[in-house]
């Protein structure tokens, strides 16, 4: 009987690891039904596989570890870590008032945030300068009136942000009142990091055309890598994230920085 346990659990992780390598991201709950388990089974594979370095477990699921330094599809993206994206970007819709002129860059985070903004009255009469291709489509979908959307164009990311020199020098012959940005990775005590050095030029140029910037990201973060670094702690003034960020690095990061917010999201 053990034998058998060990073979299902070995293939179901072989399973695992080859949805991995497709996708570069999975969901517990996804897995749970494509397999035919419980999700504690797979909690269970995923921290096994883990312990092996086959991948990086994280809130709600798994990425593989070929893809810590390079960035996932948007879609891939798109599917990890929902509930604290989507809490995330309501906090942070309170930074918006009613004819600001913001900018928006790439990213998931940054398009739910985009999301909860159009549906609010926050949005009225504002600006939306963006190098976000899903941000500059709903904003076009929505068919308002209200709102207006300058699109920097350039080079496509595989995260559907468009970079490089283009996209700079449209961004560079502008102003904002605030940018909102994502982030691939946080380093303690380095800074904000983006796999992609085009995309990380970027959202520096917006950076430098902001009166503020915000950065809205969830706390797994705090354990990814990347290579480019966009900001440091002492250029981006408040950081939005949720109440799972390990005890040490909330202590850590607001030695760093002045406004630190932690929205609370049940797990």
């Amino acid at each position: 009987m053990c034998d058998n346990v060990r073979v299902i659990s070995s293939q179901r992780q072989h399973l695992i690891l080859s949805r991995l390598r497709t996708r570069g991201a999975v969901r517990i709950t996804a897995l749970s039904q494509e397999l035919g388990v419980s999700a504690m089974t797979i909690r269970r594979d995923i921290a096994d596989l883990a312990d092996k370095g086959l991948l990086k477990r994280v809130h709600g699921g798994a990425i593989s570890t070929s893809t810590l330094l390079s960035e996932p599809l948007f879609s891939v993206k798109s599917q990890m870590d929902m509930g604290l994206k989507d809490a995330i970007a309501r906090a942070a819709v309170d930074y918006v008032s009613p004819g600001d002129v913001i900018a928006i860059g790439g990213g998931t985070t940054a398009y739910v945030f985009a999301q909860h903004l159009l549906e609010s009255q926050r949005c009225e009469g504002i600006t939306i300068l963006t190098n976000s291709m899903p941000v500059a489509e709903l904003v076009q979908a929505i068919e308002s009136k209200e709102v207006e959307v300058i699109v920097t164009g350039g080079v496509i990311t595989r995260s559907n942000a468009l970079v490089g020199p283009i996209a700079d020098k449209v961004v560079a012959s502008l102003r904002v009142n605030t940018v909102f940005l994502g982030t691939h990775s946080v380093s303690l005590p380095r800074g904000f990091l983006m796999p992609n050095s085009l995309e990380a030029a970027t959202d520096m140029a917006m950076m430098d055309i902001a009166d503020r910037t915000i950065v809205i990201t969830d706390h797994t973060k705090w354990s990814s890598t990347s290579l480019s670094l966009f900001a440091r702690f002492d250029q981006v003034d408040t950081v939005i994230t949720d109440s799972g960020l390990a005890p040490h690095s909330i202590e850590e990061t607001r030695k760093l920085i002045d406004n630190l917010v932690l929205v609370d999201v049940d797990q």
